[in-house]
């Protein structure tokens, strides 16, 4: 008996085991993720977005209130394209600038983000990429133009200041300018032509 009872703690402490490890780990307070201070206005942006973003923006916001300016450098996407719109709405609430070094290479995802600055600006030299999303087995281009499935997107762009024949013009752009497996480096007279820079 004794024995069937220890068996049975060791069965229930696997269990206990394997779901606590399928739980999104908890976000500490002073754990900023992909965010680190520069100084008290500017944030350094390295890495990629994740479902932990939206928290990491926040617990970074709510140490640095005055931030106004953020540098992103090695962002190549984002693994969760939701949290990804709506941590960028969040950062554009706070009307927040953001630029890209010299070094800066941002993709897929990371630009959405970028696009999220009421202020954007890059040097020469800085690398924006884009291409199609992907779910399961379909990609972007397997909807017809028009279909619901690209509205989110638009109407993000919108809602950062593209108006409907931008949003549309950029969107299209970047679905059919590279596959899910692959990258699209935008040209600096593809950038003017899309209208990523604000100044």
């Amino acid at each position: 008996m004794r024995q069937l009872n220890r068996i049975a703690l060791l069965f229930l402490a696997s269990l206990l085991l394997i779901a606590s490890s399928c739980k999104e780990p908890v976000v500490a307070p002073d754990d900023y993720g992909i965010f680190s201070s520069q100084d008290a206005s500017t944030a350094i942006m390295n890495g990629e977005l994740n479902s932990q973003s939206p928290q990491y923006w926040k617990n970074y916001l709510s140490a640095y209130p005055n931030t106004t300016n953020i540098i992103m450098k090695n962002c190549p996407g984002s693994s969760d394209d939701d949290s990804t719109l709506f941590v960028a709405k969040e950062v554009r609430k706070q009307q927040v600038a953001i630029h890209l070094p010299a070094d800066a290479e941002i993709a897929s995802g990371a630009v959405d983000f970028y696009l999220s600055g009421v202020v954007r600006t890059r040097e020469a030299g800085s690398k924006i990429g884009v291409h199609s999303w992907g779910s399961g087995r379909r990609e972007a281009t397997d909807y017809p133009v028009g279909h619901e499935n690209h509205q989110p997107y638009i109407d993000y762009y919108k809602e950062m200041g593209f108006s409907e024949e931008d949003a549309e013009a950029f969107y299209y752009f970047t679905i059919n300018a590279a596959p899910a497996s692959d990258i699209h480096w935008m040209t600096d007279a593809e950038i003017e032509q899309y209208k990523l820079l604000v100044e």
